[in-house]
């Protein structure tokens, strides 16, 4: 009894989850440019693939899905090499104030970056890096930080310290150990982290809006909004952007589903 109602539930959440998805994919291949759907089929009478080929042809769509692929691989890059050194020396060095300093980390968390769009903004423009993907990055990648380094310290609080003294008897230096020791065994926690970073820059809005002036820089999230104006929405485009948008996502997702899960529940077991 208990297994056919968590079946049921399962089945009703999963029916929940997919019909966002595929009312979206339905819009997509409307030609009329209507929200409204008239039939609940995928593919009907009138239905073409027209909306992606304008994206490509047409519109600046090509170019937004550069800018954001650039700036998304960017930020994962930089924030993992800042976070992992960062967490690193957090998790084996002790310092004075130490604990204070992690503690300031996590309260910047407290504050949403949009409320810092103004700071930012001023701080960007006074060194020439507004309407510059060079300022994006930096808004990114500090505004996840804090999150990065505390999940990556997590994972490496619970690696043995044997491990790290052995290469070092052995003739590693520091870097030595924490680039061919400590790196290699910590996939998980890298897949979350760099997800997570990934994500974030991939799917941002309100700070690229602000910072990004010129069409041609737009990322994603931007150039998918000019498709929305005053009067009138282009709904077909609007749609089949927005399956495109989700596709890279759903596929990293789906390739580092198993050290995802391993990594989201990094440092809830001390070794």
């Amino acid at each position: 009894m208990k297994k056919s109602a968590s079946l049921i539930v399962l089945i009703l959440f999963s029916i929940f989850a997919i019909f966002p998805v595929w009312y979206i994919l339905a819009v997509s291949f409307r030609g009329d440019n209507a929200f409204q759907v008239v039939s609940w089929a995928l593919w009907h009478e009138g239905s073409s693939l027209d909306n992606y080929r304008t994206l490509f042809t047409s519109t600046l769509f090509p170019i937004w899905l550069r800018n954001s692929v650039l700036v998304s691989l960017a930020v994962t890059i930089i924030g993992l090499a800042v976070s992992a050194t960062a967490a690193y020396s957090l998790s084996r060095f002790r310092t004075r104030g130490q604990g204070m300093m992690m503690v300031a980390l996590l309260a910047t968390q407290m504050f949403p970056a949009t409320m810092l769009l103004l700071p930012f903004y001023i701080l960007l423009a006074k060194l020439e890096l507004a309407n510059h993907f060079g300022g994006l990055l930096i808004i990114y990648t500090s505004t996840a930080l804090p999150f990065c380094i505390w999940q990556m310290k997590s994972w490496f609080d619970t690696l043995p310290k044997e491990l790290e003294e052995a290469a070092l008897v052995d003739g590693c230096n520091r870097f030595q150990v924490f680039y061919r020791v400590v790196l290699p065994v910590s996939g998980p926690a890298m897949v979350i982290t760099g997800l997570f970073q990934f994500t974030t820059a991939w799917c941002e809005y309100a700070i690229a809006a602000v910072v990004l002036q010129d069409p041609e820089l737009y990322t994603l999230p931007v150039g998918l909004k000019s498709f929305q104006a005053s009067m009138a929405t282009e709904w077909g485009l609007y749609a089949a952007a927005a399956v495109l948008v989700s596709i890279p996502v759903v596929i990293l997702f789906t390739i580092l589903s198993r050290a995802l899960i391993s990594g989201l529940t990094l440092g809830s077991v001390k070794g």
